[in-house]
């Protein structure tokens, strides 16, 4: 049986452990943005992290063929597929390097573009 695509997926990172979803939205109907949420597990024990990754020039955000829904990249640069739990785990690692706590009970958002290049290369072999 395949996953729903829009169902939570369970990460486990440094003893915390999140849900994460994956989406793919409009702004004003033109504008693409892939939202990557985490949320602290059990529900209360922490906040949840919003990873932003609007278009704009030199970037990608497709909402699907012929790139994966998934992707998200630098034109000439660093890419991540937001589907992979490495590449999840990677930005959530870049995330809390960068100041962002698991156990504030806030919800934060972050621009993801700045988060790309690191995580990117904490995931090349």
């Amino acid at each position: 049986m395949a996953r729903k695509a829009k169902t939570a997926r369970r990460l486990v990172a440094d003893g915390h452990t999140y849900l994460w979803t994956l989406r793919h939205l409009h702004d004003d109907g033109r504008s693409c943005r892939q939202v990557l949420t985490l949320h602290r597990q059990p529900a209360g024990s922490g906040g949840s992290l919003r990873i932003v990754f609007a278009e704009g020039p030199d970037r990608y955000v497709p909402g699907g063929a012929p790139l994966g829904s998934g992707d998200v990249g630098f034109v000439r640069g660093a890419s991540l597929n937001l589907h992979e739990p490495g590449a999840v785990r990677a930005l959530l690692d870049v995330a809390t390097a960068r100041g962002w706590q698991p156990d504030d009970r806030c919800r934060t958002e972050v621009d993801g573009w700045p988060l790309l290049e690191p995580a990117a290369a904490l995931r090349a072999p």
